[in-house]
């Protein structure tokens, strides 16, 4: 048994002495001496325990194990070339399988269109988004990108910011005719809030900043969901306070379907694109992550 594999380079000289039959031919077709080809000829059947090649002043030839070994060097180099524009290939140009994860409501309105957009450019791409309330292993999991708000939990993942994003307390106006509206964070605990237990989102528990640094409530209410679409319906329907992204919200806010409460409060939830790789390294991921970045400034642009 070898206790080493012999090294790609060697077998590559042997294959270059067999198709021309001569060390001094093959040394100056690689630009090293005969002596050097002569001593990697040797040292490969050192390690291999066998003779290659048969020795004559005039060329050499094939032995039978020289034969065994030669079919099989020129099929590992032409597979490691493979592999090599495999990788190549990987990096320019976007194809194979990309693995989308983002949360719900964030995956339906904005990443689905741009994935949609990317299959249509791209056919040799096979597209899979999937939509979750929980955090993810990206890794582990084996996902390519995840859509991320607020702070990103693994330091081994690479980040690009996609867009600016807080969330805001809102309420329907009918709910504010009814219980009124909160002076104060310390009162949004008295108040009927729908909570959410969504991504990296601490269930029943609200931590704001006004500037003047962050702080917490406890809320609670009778409607709790890990739906972010869900929660939204309810406080349209005058349910209670809910905490949201403004991407959720903004068009609400606007029609006057939602109020904000406390307007000074806010939590910062910045959007980013989170990913293993480096984007040079891998096409399908630099195609998506520019697309739905331009997406998004395209939209918050119209939005402003």
């Amino acid at each position: 048994m070898l206790n080493s594999l012999p090294a790609l380079e060697d077998l590559r000289l042997f294959c270059t002495v067999v198709r021309n039959s001569s060390f001094v031919v093959s040394a100056a077709e690689l630009g090293v001496s005969p002596a050097y080809v002569s001593k990697r000829i040797a040292a490969l059947e050192g390690m291999l325990h066998v003779s290659l090649l048969y020795r004559t002043t005039r060329k050499v030839r094939l032995t039978s194990d020289g034969e065994t070994v030669y079919r099989w060097s020129q099929r590992m180099l032409e597979e490691t070339g493979l592999m090599v524009e495999a990788i190549s290939t990987a990096k320019s140009v976007p194809q194979g399988a990309l693995r989308i994860s983002a949360s719900s409501g964030f995956g339906r309105k904005y990443v689905a269109p741009v994935l949609s957009e990317v299959a249509l450019l791209y056919p040799a791409l096979q597209i899979q988004l999937e939509l979750f309330s929980r955090p993810v292993d990206i890794i582990g999991e084996g996902f390519d990108v995840d859509i991320n708000f607020g702070a990103v939990p693994d330091s081994r993942l690479l980040v690009k910011n996609l867009a600016a994003n807080q969330r805001i307390l809102c309420a329907a106006p009918q709910y504010v005719q009814r219980m009124g509206a909160p002076q104060t964070i310390e009162e949004l605990a008295s108040h009927k809030c729908i909570a959410i237990r969504e991504r990296n989102e601490s269930f029943g528990v609200w931590r704001l900043d006004s500037g003047r640094g962050v702080e917490s409530v406890k809320v609670t209410g009778p409607l709790s969901c890990n739906n972010g679409e869900i929660v939204l319906r309810w406080a349209l329907d005058g349910h209670g306070i809910i905490l949201r992204s403004q991407w959720d919200v903004e068009s609400a806010l606007a029609e006057g379907r939602l109020v904000r409460i406390l307007p000074e409060y806010s939590q910062q939830a910045d959007i980013s694109a989170v990913y293993p790789v480096r984007l040079a390294d891998s096409a399908k991921v630099r195609v998506f992550v520019q697309h739905l970045s331009d997406s998004l400034a395209r939209v918050l642009h119209a939005q402003g």
